[in-house]
């Protein structure tokens, strides 16, 4: 049996109170069921990503004290930033680290969502557990979308009540391996329908579709608003950053690059020396060194 942890990286639609984002990641450690590794937050996305590591059973109850605290702090009624979300616990992901792991972490996000469902947030599991389904098409539109697609019976949460929570909309609940949140910000003259454009040309299923890469295009808070490629690498063994940075490039010169949370140290080998990355510490940003593996 591996005796790697298991990882959890739920994604908190508060990035701009740090008095909240605070709370949140006091109360998903208290009591010591989890070990924070990272947090990452971001006032124009409006999103906090918190990295824990955790053993079965503690890291579902870490992840419900946290959302548990969540519904007391964030509303997400009053808009929440560029980033696509329904929740105010928008996404808890369980993290398996090999393949040894996977039933396990599918067994504790299952746990998850039935402990976040009795706090009275409708949960929809994605992915694996959720039959293939994916965020986006949960996302589809929004909240307000979301809601619609409940009444009229085209979706029922797998746990939790039946209409969204007032405050907190629902939770989206899953289990995959590690991937890699990251984004790209583009100089001008490229625009934030440049940006839109390339996300649409390398996301899997475009033209130059990369696979397991999500993207999408989003306008950053300026005059004019500052276009950024946003982007999930969903199997960063085979699609490593550098492969990435280089598709984007083919279109658009890029400003610089961010890391959200934690990376494997794999996907960042050969990441090209002339794009900073602002915040970056290979000491403390990549999976295998703040687990001390």
């Amino acid at each position: 049996m591996s005796t790697l942890p298991m990882m959890a990286v739920p994604n908190v639609a508060e990035g701009r109170n740090p008095v909240n984002v605070e709370a949140i990641a006091a109360a998903f450690t208290a009591g010591g069921k989890a070990r924070l590794l990272d947090v990452h937050r971001d006032t124009d996305h409006h999103r906090a990503v918190f990295t824990l590591a955790g053993s079965p059973g503690s890291l579902a109850a870490a992840l419900a004290a946290g959302t548990a605290e969540t519904l007391g702090r964030v509303d997400i009624g009053d808009g929440r930033g560029a980033h696509p979300h329904v929740g105010a616990v928008d996404v808890v992901p369980v993290v398996h680290l090999n393949d040894e792991l996977r039933g396990a972490a599918c067994a504790e996000a299952l746990v998850v969502a039935e402990e976040i469902g009795a706090l009275g947030v409708p949960v929809f599991l994605y992915g694996d557990l959720g039959g293939g389904r994916t965020r986006a098409e949960l996302r589809r539109g929004g909240v307000k979308a979301l809601a619609e697609r409940m009444r009229s019976g085209e979706l029922t949460p797998d746990f939790g009540p039946t209409d969204l929570h007032r405050t907190a909309g629902a939770t989206l609940v899953g289990a995959r391996p590690p991937l890699v949140a990251f984004n790209l910000e583009l100089m001008p003259p490229a625009t934030v329908w440049d940006a839109r454009r390339i996300a649409g040309l390398i996301r899997e299923g475009g033209v130059e579709g990369l696979p397991g890469v999500r993207a999408i295009g989003v306008a950053l808070d300026g005059d004019p608003p500052t276009p950024q490629v946003s982007l999930n690498i969903e199997r960063p063994a085979e699609v490593p950053l550098r492969a990435v940075v280089e598709a984007v490039e083919a279109h658009a010169v890029i400003a610089c690059a961010e890391l959200v949370g934690l990376a494997p140290e794999a996907a960042l080998e050969g990441f090209p020396a002339d794009v900073p990355m602002p915040g970056f510490d290979p000491e403390r940003h990549t999976i295998e060194k703040a687990l001390g593996l």
